[in-house]
């Protein structure tokens, strides 16, 4: 990471350097606005590498490369998340991309034209913000409930998960039951008993890596990217589906977690008796609870009225209207289906980056780049 001195005034600050922050700066280097890149975390690509060990991408290497760089592996395998986030720091450093690390933002306010981003290691002043925090959010969210259950059930919210052998020996409750849920799960099911509980959020069929995938495949990408989107009549129902109830099993499906034992109930766990969790009406005795219940949107550290009631930010594909300048980038279902993932994030990031450059080319304004961190 690179300490140097350097001037706190910069056109844009992008907060985040994940697949978004990086795609994002990526284009802003292009268009030749100077910004710098804001991340707490020690290396570029450690949110990826604090995954549960097993995780792979749910789609193939050759569409899950960012804007200018192709990803390195065999076109039709699908990456881990150690792989994928070692890609992410070579991309930063590769198009030496202005990243510092080890800084947490802790507030975003207004200033005249522009913002003030008040991080750990100081403040920087900018006429405009991108914010790239992540695609669900920054707190696990795990019910109120959880508080009930005896001490010595082992919870650990799906973030937390790494593999088998961190939870205890006894059957295993894994609540919540999207793409995670399913894959945590089915895992959990080889060595431990499991119950899965949640709503069944439907799944792609074909096999991922069949040969019957790689002839759907490009039809599907083809619908997130340009049907299911923000124009779609449709587009509400699946907002509210993806960004509240989690996307469908992917890797694993409903017949995969029947053979390996897995106890599916598509009921709620809303209740704790005397210590166990209630699934189906009758109280269950678990060793460890996995929430693989997602995430709370937490925007309290932007001081600007710029959310919904539901917490989200009010935006249309990343350009806030109540603040001029402060934009996102990242979110789910920012313009389609397919924001949430690799392939899709670079359309977004273009898009934002040439509101980014049109507003300050309008306001006149040009300030040094900052040398590359990353």
């Amino acid at each position: 990471m690179d300490t140097t001195d350097f001037d706190t005034d910069i056109d844009t600050v992008i907060i985040g350097a994940g697949q978004a922050g990086l795609a994002t700066g990526y284009f802003l280097q292009q268009r030749g606005t100077s910004f710098v890149i804001l991340d707490s975390a020690t290396r570029v690509g450690d949110n990826w590498r604090r995954q549960w060990d097993s995780l792979k991408l749910y789609s193939p290497a050759h569409v899950d490369g960012l804007p200018g760089l192709a990803f390195p592996a065999p076109r039709w395998t699908f990456p881990g998340k150690d792989a994928v986030g070692d890609y992410l720091e070579s991309y930063a450093r590769t198009f030496s991309l202005p990243v510092r690390l080890e800084t947490r933002v802790q507030a975003l306010d207004a200033d005249d034209d522009g913002y003030v981003v008040t991080t750990d290691r100081g403040r920087y002043t900018c006429r405009n913000v991108v914010v790239c925090t992540g695609t669900f959010g920054r707190t696990a969210a795990v019910p109120d409930i959880a508080a009930a259950l005896d001490p010595t059930i082992l919870q650990l919210h799906s973030s937390e998960y790494r593999r088998p052998g961190q939870v205890n020996d006894g059957p295993v409750l894994v609540v919540g039951a999207s793409h995670s849920g399913t894959d945590i799960a089915y895992e959990l099911a080889e060595t431990h008993p499991t119950i899965l509980a949640g709503r069944d959020c439907g799944e792609i069929p074909p096999r991922l890596g069949s040969p019957a995938f790689r002839v759907v495949f490009p039809v599907l990408l083809f619908a997130w990217q340009h049907v299911l989107t923000r124009r779609s009549p449709m587009r509400a129902t699946l907002m509210d589906e993806l960004r509240h109830h989690g996307g469908p099993m992917l890797r694993v499906k409903r017949r995969d977690l029947l053979e390996r034992g897995v106890e599916r109930t598509t009921s709620r766990v809303e209740e704790v008796r005397d210590g166990l969790p209630v699934v189906d009406g009758t109280p269950r005795e678990v060793s460890t609870v996995v929430w693989a219940t997602g995430f709370r949107q937490v925007f309290d550290w932007i001081h600007l009225p710029v959310l919904g009631d539901d917490g989200w930010p009010r935006e249309m594909r990343g350009v806030s209207p109540d603040a001029p300048g402060l934009f996102f980038c990242g979110l789910c279902f920012q313009y389609a289906f397919s924001s949430m993932v690799l392939p899709g994030v670079g359309r977004d990031a273009a898009y934002v980056a040439d509101r980014v450059a049109a507003r300050s080319r309008a306001l006149g304004k040009a300030t040094p780049s900052l040398p590359g961190a990353a």
